[in-house]
Parts: C-alpha cells; sequence; structure tokens
C-alpha cells in the first residue's frame, strides 16, 4: 500500500512538473509573440506545436512558417487551371516557381547562424510572395486569384513575423547585424580558392573559359543557352564556371538557372557582346517572366556585355535582366530598355562601373544592392510619362534590402536631352510600403526635378519609406525644395555609412572574391 501511495505521489508529481514548465515556456512564448506584427496567428501556431519544448522559440516559428510553404507550394502546383486563360496561367507559373524557391530559402535559413544570411533569404521570400500576386494584377487577372490557396494570407503573416523573430534573435548568432567582415590582405575572404581568386582577377579570363560562344560559330556553341545547358554536365560541383561570349549579338531569352552556381559570362565589351530581347507585359508576360536574361543561381558574375530589352516604351514593363542571384556581381555591363529595364529582384547584388538606360522605374526591385560608379541615362518616356530611376520594393519593415546608388552619375540619355524640359524626372518613387532607396556622392544633372522624388498614390508609403541623400553634386543635387515627406532624409556621414558596400552588402566577405573593384566606405 504504500508503494503505491509513493507512486502515486511521484506521478502526481511529475505532472506538476511538467505543467509548471508548459505554463512557463507558454509565457515564455506568449512574450515572444507579443514581440511580432502578428501576435494571434504566431499564438495560435506556435502554442499548439509539439516541438516548443524541444527548440528555440526561432526554430519552431522558421519551422512552421517552412512548413506551411511547403502546403503552398504542394496546393498551388496542384491546382485545377481547367478555368484559367492563358495570361492568368502565365501567372500562376510564376507563383509555381517562386514558392518551390520560397521552401527552398527557407531550408537554408534553418540551417543557417547567419544573421546577414538568414535576414536576405527571409526577405527573398517575401519578394516571392509579393511577386506571386503582382502577376495576377499586372495582367488584369486579379480575379483568379481567389483561387489561389486561402493560406497564403497566413503565410505572409507568417513570414513577417520570422523577419521579426529573426531580427529579435540576431544578437545571439554568430553573424552581426550590418557588420562588415575581415578581409585577407588580397582583399579576398579565406574561403576563396586561389585558383579562383588569380582567374577572377585576371585581365585574360576569356582566354581561360571553360566554354566559348560565337554567334559567327567560332566557338563551341553559337548560343549562351546552348552553353549553359552543356555547363550541368561538363563541370564538376558548383566550381566557378566561365562562359566566354564573343562580340556579336544573340537574340534570347535566358535563365541562368538555381541549380547553375557560380556562373560567369565574359563578353568582349559593352555594345560589343549584345544579348536582346523584346518579352513585355503588354504581350502577356508577366514583369517577372519578361527578363531577357535573369539569373538565379547563386554566385552569378557578369563582366564586358550588354543585356537589352527593345520592346520599347509603349510597350510598359520590359525587364532586360532580372537578378534573383545571392552575391551576384555585375562588372562593366550594361542594361537597356525602358520601363523597368534592371530588376534587381531580391538577395545581395553589387554593380561597378556599369551603364543602366530607361524611362520608368528602370532601376527596380527588393534586393540588397549597391550601385557604384555607374552611368544611369534616363531615356525618353511616352509623352505622358514621367521618369522614374527607382522603384524599390521592400514591403516589411525587418526587410534588410534597399537600393544604394554610391558615387555615380544621373543624366538625360542622348535621345531625351535635347528634349529635356518636356519631361519630368525624379529619383524614385516607394512602390512598397517600407520603399527603401539612397543616392550618395553622386553627380545629378538638372534633370532631376527640384522635389527630388515622386508619390506612387497619394500619401501612400510617405511616412514609412526610407529615402535618403547625401553629398552630391551637380544642377539637380540641390535639396532646398526636396518633398517634406517624413521618410525623406539629409543623412549625416554615420547615416550614409550604414548604406555602404561593407555596412550595407557585408561585401567585403563575397566582392573581393569577383576581382571587382570597390570602395568600402563612404
Amino acid at each position: 500500500m504504500g508503494h503505491k501511495v509513493l507512486l502515486r505521489f511521484l506521478l502526481v508529481s511529475l505532472s506538476l512538473l511538467a505543467f509548471v514548465f508548459w505554463m512557463a515556456n507558454g509565457d515564455s512564448t506568449i512574450s515572444s509573440c507579443s514581440q511580432t506584427p502578428y501576435p494571434q496567428i504566431c499564438n495560435s501556431l506556435i502554442t499548439s506545436n509539439s516541438l516548443v519544448a524541444s527548440k528555440s522559440f526561432r526554430d519552431v516559428a522558421l519551422s512552421i512558417t517552412l512548413n506551411q510553404a511547403k502546403l503552398a507550394h504542394n496546393h498551388i502546383s496542384s491546382m485545377d487551371l481547367i478555368s484559367f486563360d492563358e495570361p492568368a496561367k502565365a501567372a500562376w507559373f510564376d507563383c509555381a516557381e517562386l514558392y518551390n524557391d520560397t521552401v527552398s530559402q527557407l531550408n537554408r535559413v534553418l540551417l543557417s547562424n547567419s544573421w546577414e544570411d538568414t535576414q536576405t533569404w527571409l526577405s527573398a521570400a517575401v519578394a516571392n510572395h509579393q511577386t506571386c500576386q503582382n502577376g495576377f494584377m499586372e495582367l488584369n487577372k486579379a480575379s483568379f486569384m481567389s483561387s489561389l490557396p486561402s493560406m497564403l494570407s497566413d503565410f505572409s503573416k507568417l513570414l513577417s513575423n520570422s523577419l521579426a523573430i529573426n531580427n529579435q534573435a540576431a544578437s545571439t548568432l554568430s553573424g552581426k547585424p550590418r557588420g562588415g567582415r575581415r578581409l585577407l590582405s588580397d582583399g579576398f575572404p579565406s574561403w576563396v580558392s586561389g585558383g579562383d581568386r588569380k582567374l577572377l582577377q585576371s585581365t585574360t579570363a576569356a582566354s581561360q573559359a571553360n566554354i566559348v560562344v560565337a554567334a559567327d560559330g567560332s566557338g563551341e556553341y553559337k548560343t549562351i543557352s546552348e552553353a549553359l545547358t552543356a555547363s550541368s554536365k561538363l563541370r564538376s560541383g558548383t566550381s566557378r564556371f566561365v562562359v566566354y561570349v564573343k562580340k556579336g549579338t544573340y537574340k534570347e531569352n535566358i535563365e541562368i538557372t538555381k541549380s547553375m552556381k557560380n556562373i560567369m559570362l565574359i563578353g568582349d565589351g559593352i555594345d560589343a557582346t549584345i544579348v536582346t530581347g523584346s518579352k513585355n507585359v503588354q504581350d502577356g508576360s508577366t514583369t517577372f517572366r519578361s527578363a531577357t536574361i535573369a539569373a538565379v543561381g547563386d554566385g552569378f558574375i557578369a563582366k564586358a556585355m550588354t543585356f537589352q530589352n527593345i520592346a520599347g516604351p509603349q510597350k510598359h514593363q520590359a525587364v532586360a535582366f532580372r537578378s534573383g542571384s545571392d552575391l551576384s556581381v555585375f562588372y562593366q555591363c550594361s542594361f537597356k530598355g525602358y520601363q523597368d529595364t534592371l530588376y534587381v529582384y531580391s538577395q545581395r547584388q553589387f554593380y561597378r562601373n556599369c551603364d543602366i538606360y530607361g524611362t520608368v522605374d528602370f532601376m527596380f526591385g527588393d534586393a540588397t544592392v549597391v550601385f557604384q560608379n555607374c552611368n544611369i541615362y534616363v531615356r525618353k518616356p511616352m509623352s505622358n510619362q514621367k521618369n522614374t530611376v527607382t522603384a524599390q520594393g521592400r514591403s516589411d519593415p525587418n526587410e534588410n534590402t534597399g537600393i544604394s546608388i554610391h558615387g555615380c552619375t544621373i543624366t538625360a540619355a542622348s535621345d531625351l536631352k535635347a528634349v529635356q524640359s518636356s519631361f519630368k524626372t525624379y529619383l524614385g518613387r516607394p512602390w512598397k510600403e517600407y520603399s527603401r532607396t539612397v543616392v550618395m556622392k553622386t553627380s545629378l544633372d538638372s534633370l532631376i526635378d527640384p522635389a527630388g522624388w515622386l508619390e506612387w498614390s497619394g500619401n501612400f508609403a510617405l511616412s514609412t519609406l526610407y529615402y535618403g541623400e547625401y553629398t552630391n553634386t551637380g544642377l539637380g543635387s540641390s535639396t532646398s525644395r526636396r518633398v517634406k515627406w517624413k521618410g525623406h532624409h539629409i543623412m549625416s556621414t554615420s547615416d550614409a555609412q550604414k548604406f555602404t558596400v561593407a555596412n550595407f552588402l557585408g561585401g567585403g566577405s563575397w566582392i573581393g572574391a569577383a576581382g571587382v573593384p570597390y570602395t568600402s566606405g563612404v
């Protein structure tokens, strides 16, 4: 009888201990959830999850978000499209690809202990969610969005919570927010091999290419697409693979897929090696799919080439280049189009000594990107249009994204110069609520309107955006008549330092690996 009483006492004690542990853990979870943008959905999903007791709050939140992404992708992939017309199918196709990429991004978030990496990849997942919806809206097929899984609304909130939670957990991770990284004495990080350093610093990299492409038949392939397909069979692993594209015009639409990591395209120079296309929204492509060339595989590098979309201003959105490649570098390249020329879609990107041409929102997207020593040429738009150089798409305050224009020149292209007074030109407008763009130590020609920046729609985003200017020069640089928005800032030196290569991109650890010169600070 004594043993039974003792056993009952032990069982009751264990139950009480478990209850106390659950209550303490539950209180901690509720407290943590209260710090997120959507605490209700956080509480409802996390407190009912069996992993709460065995994993950190951050890991549980990210695991739940990943599981929801998998469910969303499965639902989208298995949708019955019998009622979808061709434009709606085009938007659906983007969604299926984008949610597949989101699953990949969230998988690697869970494996990383670097704040910079995880916040970059979570921000990319946010861009994917937004872009899925954008495709239906820009093709005037918003009614078909009701066919998408209803969970997508909750999923967007989970992503927002995950960004906030990851930010809160940053102090416990090995990576520090917005920190530069130590370089080796030769400017490269320790993980870049000696062979890569020699190749990427070389002035004769073309002669060391793995594949040669020539439109005139003097290479191994006549098209870049054929060479990229062959690269998957010729290369071992994900080592750097160099494709030399000889002088000529290549009329093709190209995608550097997710599996094509560390591809380098090197040409014979701007306006010598030209890749051209004409896809556009007016002809049924989504903006996302209209790119003449798209780079998705990480570590992409392009050097000495021109990428263009010749659809013209009357076709509206028509992308010349889209980059969703993390740690991508563009050196001595030209990007030519009109509306939406260069889609800096997502993740970390660096442009040096490049030329960018366009009219409306022609440098746009939700990447973390720095343009350095670039020439930005504003072209003549349609008669009823205003020119806007940028349209940055940051939709969540915890995203680490933005456009930094540093040490560049913004001026009129030859077709606009003669009629410059007939068109208004602005530095940018807010595509999304937390749009973030800075212009630093840049020469602004007289075409820039005294207001500097343009509204997107009424008061939308004017108090939540971050637009900054720092010691710019030229006839269009005066800030005396700039917009008086809460989100517009005349930056101090300490403000500007936050948007340099070293701090904004953490670029010291990877840009040097591409053999590209850069200025790390202001």
